[in-house]
């Protein structure tokens, strides 16, 4: 049995124009790709040449799953103006799926689409075209595919974007408290909102601060007792100080407190939950915030005759360590 060898064709004698030649080859022949892709895309859903500003992506198309998907084809080495032209095309359609189709890739391009997948929501895809034939048989594509998103890169990048999320709804939750807390007390005015799981607020004395914290499903207010790195035995003398006057402190507040002295942590805290709801519970936003406001001026109210008394013992009894 005689075996014939692979030939490579010259791209450009079968696709003399990236454009009229290739991109509507590609138009009409969508299942070259669909074979190599995790869904297949929607032949009548294909847009040639679909206007970007001042650009035309060269495929505007759906998938399967009703997402968006864009595909940039350049039949020569991979350059960095296709790549800000995929990025530029995927912003403007607001595109889920990205396909980059080059002649060849550079090692800095497959890094970049890489990239993309593991940072982003955004599945991105990188592909070789060759055209190739065995013998006197006709010429035949061959598409490669050189970068795709993988599992563990959605799950990473699924999880990146749940973090932004998270940031971006306690930034919102925090600009309302500020906004309503400024229409009761002063304690935390001119401060900017935070996107962490706190509020810092300032005591008036040094190493203790009236702090706010959100969960998903709660909030709380703490008396933060943390005056820096070297200061743990100081922490736990204000701490102690305070823990000495328990119920007097908690009668005028009005409910029990946590009192938080773990041995693996250098800080002291005492905490006032609320579970009302939290940062996902938008809907309970106005009794949250108004309630937790509540709470906090109740709480500042009961530990602040302490807060001079106890720094001064602390004062007195710690330094530093060495």
């Amino acid at each position: 049995m005689k075996i014939q060898r692979i030939e490579h064709v010259e791209i450009r004698d079968v696709w003399p124009h990236e454009a009229h030649d290739f991109t509507t080859w590609l138009e009409q022949n969508i299942d070259v790709l669909n074979d190599d892709l995790a869904f297949g895309i929607d032949p009548d859903s294909i847009r040639r040449e679909a206007a970007a500003g001042a650009f035309s992506v060269d495929l505007v198309a759906e998938n399967e799953n009703g997402q968006s998907v864009i595909i940039e084809n350049q039949l020569g080495r991979s350059d960095h103006d296709h790549l800000g032209k995929v990025l530029t095309y995927t912003a403007a359609f607001e595109a889920d799926v990205a396909i980059w189709i080059v002649g060849d890739p550079r090692p800095e391009h497959v890094k970049a689409v890489a990239w993309l997948n593991d940072s982003s929501q955004l599945t991105a895809y990188l592909f070789k075209i060759q055209a190739i034939k065995i013998g006197d048989s006709p010429v035949a594509p061959l598409l490669t595919l050189i970068v795709g998103p993988s599992e563990s890169a959605k799950e990473i990048a699924a999880s990146k974007k749940d973090d932004s999320d998270r940031k971006q709804f306690r930034r919102i939750f925090w600009t309302a408290l500020l906004e309503h807390a400024g229409t009761r007390t002063t304690l935390h005015s001119g401060l900017a909102p935070s996107a962490s799981p706190y509020q810092s607020g300032t005591s008036g004395h040094t190493g203790m601060g009236l702090v706010y914290g959100v969960t998903q499903h709660g909030t709380a207010v703490y008396l933060w007792i943390e005056r820096g790195k070297d200061w743990a035995d100081w922490n736990h003398a204000v701490y102690q100080q305070l823990l000495a006057n328990k119920d007097k402190i908690e009668a005028d507040f009005g409910e029990p407190l946590t009192w938080d002295a773990k041995e693996t942590n250098r800080s002291r805290k005492l905490i006032g939950s609320l579970d009302l709801g939290g940062w996902a519970d938008q809907e309970a936003w106005p009794e949250v915030i108004e309630a937790t406001v509540e709470k906090m001026i109740r709480f500042d109210a009961a530990v602040r005759p302490h807060l001079a008394l106890a720094t001064k013992e602390a004062d007195t009894t710690s330094s530093p360590s060495e």
